[in-house]
């Protein structure tokens, strides 16, 4: 039986006279894998802190090859484990220290390929963060690597680990609450990309685009509610209002910052997405309409109320059956822990992969479709034009890629 983690109690200032010899369920298991983490940026850092709230595996070592983000990592680090860290030199000993059990991979985009090579090298299961790649040509390339590597590799898509969505799959995919799926529609209304070490993300170059690079996500999950492969997409969009007198070096950004993307599917669902990126808060929906009746989920994060997350869900099923509307939450400690608690559930993802058990995890399979169906979004764009998945694909020499007609 597994105890409950009682995190107020234990942790409790007035708890602190029970001594290691009554910790029952107070008692937290020795960590059982260790991380290294590669790239300690913002999700870096993330990934850490995560690790250290969940307490299966310990972060043995970090390797960044900024010294100012390792500092920043570590100082960060200290503020929820007291673990000794290594800081690796390079990162051929950040993967083949013989004392870690799984790599992390958190550098930025277009650094991905090439830092995935070196990791594969050492045998270990990898984790590597979304988007795979930058590029189709590298997707397929790690792809198969990743089929001949000996451990496995799991890919950091983890919205679909976010509570409205493990709710919203289990109306449609368990319980049938709609019926025969006919339409998809997904929205991010947010503010503008972040800082990063070198600007990196404001150019096309090192993101794959916008729509690659952010909205990988979201295609990840339409893919997943639709449970079929995507064969024509179309988007229009482009560059309104952000970094349009943005400059690094001399280079002018060209990052898109919003977008309305229509997917068909061979299975005849047809699905949208909306991209806004000069908002002044977090917003995200996602409805789905089925032959017996309509979800909603929602989540709000106003930060500059400083208010907590807000997530719902609502089935609307008019005569067929009891409609409803509920809040949605992860403990608190776990919602602010990053990605509002899907950071969480994707560590344990990968925590149950490497003791041997099956999971439901971002597969280097789906995180290539979700690039196919971004990237084919970003020819759109550039172009005006439809793009046939078909058609798309055998351009690039990729037409083996839709055998078996599903993601």
């Amino acid at each position: 039986m597994t105890k409950p983690r009682l995190r107020f109690f234990e942790n409790s200032i007035n708890q602190r006279h029970i001594t290691d010899a009554d910790r029952y369920l107070y008692k937290q298991e020795a960590p059982r894998h260790n991380l290294v983490v590669i790239g300690t940026g913002t999700m870096g850092q993330e990934h850490m802190r995560v690790a250290a709230l969940l307490g299966r595996a310990r972060v043995l070592g970090i390797y960044d090859q900024q010294p100012e983000s390792m500092d920043a990592a570590e100082a960060t680090y200290r503020l929820v484990s007291s673990d000794p860290l290594r800081r690796y030199a390079d990162l051929e000993s950040a993967c083949n220290d013989p004392d870690a059990d799984v790599l992390m991979i958190c550098t930025p985009n277009f650094t991905h390929f090439e830092v995935l090579k070196t990791a594969l090298s050492s045998g270990k299961p990898i984790f590597l963060e979304k988007p795979m790649a930058t590029t189709l040509a590298d997707a397929i390339a790690i792809v198969e690597a990743a089929q001949q590597h000996t451990a496995f590799v799991q890919i950091g898509l983890q919205y679909r680990y976010k509570a409205q969505y493990q709710e919203a799959f289990y109306e449609v995919k368990n319980r049938d609450s709609l019926g025969q799926i006919h339409t998809i529609s997904m929205s991010e209304f947010r503010p503008p990309f972040l800082d990063k070490v070198g600007q990196w993300n404001k150019f096309n170059r090192n993101t794959g685009g916008t729509l690659v690079e952010k909205c990988c996500h979201y295609f990840d999950l339409i893919n997943l509610m639709a449970d079929s492969r995507a064969v024509r997409v179309y988007a229009s969009g482009g560059r309104a209002v952000n970094f349009l007198d943005f400059q690094k070096e001399g280079v002018a950004s060209d990052i898109d910052d919003h977008a309305f993307v229509s997917i068909d599917y061979a299975n005849g669902v047809r699905a949208s997405f909306t991209l806004n990126m000069f908002c002044p808060d977090f917003s995200e929906e996602l409805i789905v309409v089925g032959d017996q009746g309509r979800l909603l989920t929602h989540e709000r994060f106003d930060f500059h109320a400083q208010l907590p997350t807000k997530a719902s869900i609502k089935v609307e099923l008019g005569e067929n059956g009891a409609s409803r509307s509920t809040e949605l939450s992860y403990p608190k400690l776990i919602e602010q822990s990053g990605h509002h608690g899907a950071t969480y559930y994707e560590h344990i993802a990968l925590m149950d992969q490497l003791e041997g058990k099956q999971v439901d995890c971002a597969s280097v399979q789906q995180g290539l479709w979700s690039m196919i169906v971004a990237s084919a979004a970003q020819e759109s764009l550039r172009s005006g034009q439809v793009v046939s998945i078909d058609s798309f694909l055998q351009a690039q020499q990729l037409e083996h890629l839709l055998e078996g007609g599903k993601v």
